[in-house]
């Protein structure tokens, strides 16, 4: 008897988000938003500073004891010579990202950030602390295999049926566009900023059981109501947000739109970067499979060449394309300070070439190093390589469900359009912290 009002409670409450989600067309989570295909970048000015400083390692009594969460799917540990030609990575470009990893997982849980599951920094104080005094030349492949060997324990991850788990790797990068600040000639396709009117519901803080859930829309006087889609912001000059960039090839944006985030090259000769800043909230439709559907195309055919090429003949119905995927990402503008860097994943770290890597935090903290296992794209050479969990993505979900970052441009874009293999993850773990969690 005495759990009955709180079950009714749930049931009401429950009840109030099936409605809010049908009212708002979405309901999403920021670890990222289910319903578009791309990851958010965590934003501020406090990631810059904090991966400008040196590392800080703060003293153990100086972190948070929150309570850990137990990890989806199974574990179990390893040596390191169950990973497939490990000995061979070589590491000389991994120091310098597990600094920056270390940085990241020493920042204070209850930043500004909003972040999907990650590492707890007391598991991982006394091995940032063992790297901040460490005196390692970044170059030295052996030495920095050393330390990695002597401070982080390999964790095969299972899957449901307690057998090793293997699973779908794809592969995604930072597209890199011609554009201007002012729409003139060519440069005709908008790349915008954050409208001033959406509005941004945090269920979480309503109802904590529901954290991480949020929902978008706009004001209609008393009522809040589906922002608008992405056929609504082109048919309504007075509706469109500001825009950062106008760029001369319509699917190019939308597939920068796709990816996240991207670098502009202005026609004055400056390079920007677009980093995700939100959404419109509306769910995601292929415009590939609109194309399909109207009979233009086969799936077979439907790749980024044959859709530009499609819309280099038809212009005139190029918006109408468009408008089949109602979702609209909207981005902020970054400076670029490191070129050979990608953008910011979801853990806010700026992400290394074929050194990071997409997961689904149920399964892998964010901030864990990675033993990845895989083959280079549409061929059987073993891509195997010691990586960081740094982001997220709609599509990555299950044990051992890896997005590969391959960098930016049109090699990086080449790479990851074809890559669709199977593959294995190890955990690297601090040895003294037993079992992986999150918090």
């Amino acid at each position: 008897m005495e759990n009955t009002p709180r079950v009714h409670n749930m049931t009401k409450r429950w009840s109030l988000v099936v409605i809010l989600c049908v009212l708002m067309a979405a309901c999403s989570s920021v670890d990222p938003d289910k319903d578009i295909p791309s990851r958010p970048s965590a934003a501020g000015k406090e990631v810059d500073d904090l991966i400008a400083r040196p590392l800080q390692v703060p003293d153990m009594a100086a972190l948070p004891d929150t309570p850990e969460r137990r990890l989806d799917g199974g574990l179990v540990p390893v040596t390191y010579q169950a990973l497939p030609d490990w000995a061979s990575d070589d590491l000389s470009d991994v120091w310098q990202a597990f600094i920056h990893n270390c940085k990241g997982l020493m920042r204070p849980i209850s930043g500004n950030l909003t972040q999907p599951a990650r590492a707890t920094p007391r598991a991982w104080q006394p091995v940032c602390q063992a790297a901040q005094q460490a005196e390692i030349d970044s170059t030295d492949s052996a030495r920095v295999r050393s330390f990695i060997e002597e401070h982080l324990q390999p964790w095969r991850l299972l899957g449901a049926d307690g057998k090793p788990a293997s699973n779908t790797v794809t592969g995604y990068y930072e597209p890199e566009v011609s554009g201007a600040r002012k729409q003139n000639g060519d440069y005709q396709w908008p790349l915008y900023e954050t409208p001033r009117d959406l509005l941004t519901i945090d269920l979480g803080a309503v109802y904590p059981e529901l954290a991480g859930k949020r929902i978008r829309g706009k004001l209609e006087g008393q009522r809040v109501v589906p922002y608008d889609t992405r056929a609504d912001i082109a048919a309504s000059g007075s509706r469109q947000p500001p825009v950062i960039a106008w760029i001369d090839d319509p699917v190019e944006a939308f597939f920068l739109q796709i990816q996240g985030s991207g670098r502009v090259d202005l026609a004055g000769g400056d390079v920007i970067r677009l980093a995700y800043d939100d959404h419109n909230g509306r769910p995601y439709a292929s415009i590939g499979q609109w194309l399909v559907d109207q009979g233009e195309m086969t799936l077979a055919q439907a790749s980024m060449a044959n859709i530009k090429q499609w819309a280099r003949d038809h212009p005139h119905r190029v918006q109408e394309m468009l408008n089949a995927n109602p979702a609209m990402v909207f981005f902020r503008e970054e400076a670029i300070t490191d070129p050979s860097l990608g953008p910011r994943g979801a853990y806010g770290i700026a992400l290394a070439p074929e050194r990071a890597v997409a997961v689904d935090p149920a399964f892998v903290p964010l901030g864990t190093p990675l033993y990845l296992s895989t083959t280079m794209p549409a061929a059987q050479q073993p891509l195997r390589r010691l990586v960081f969990a740094q982001d997220t993505g709609a599509a990555i979900k299950g044990p051992a469900r890896v997005d590969f970052y391959w960098g930016t441009g049109e090699q990086a874009g080449n790479q990851a359009g074809r890559m669709k293999q199977r593959g294995a993850v190890w955990l690297l773990w601090p040895r003294h912290a037993g079992k992986p969690s999150a918090r």
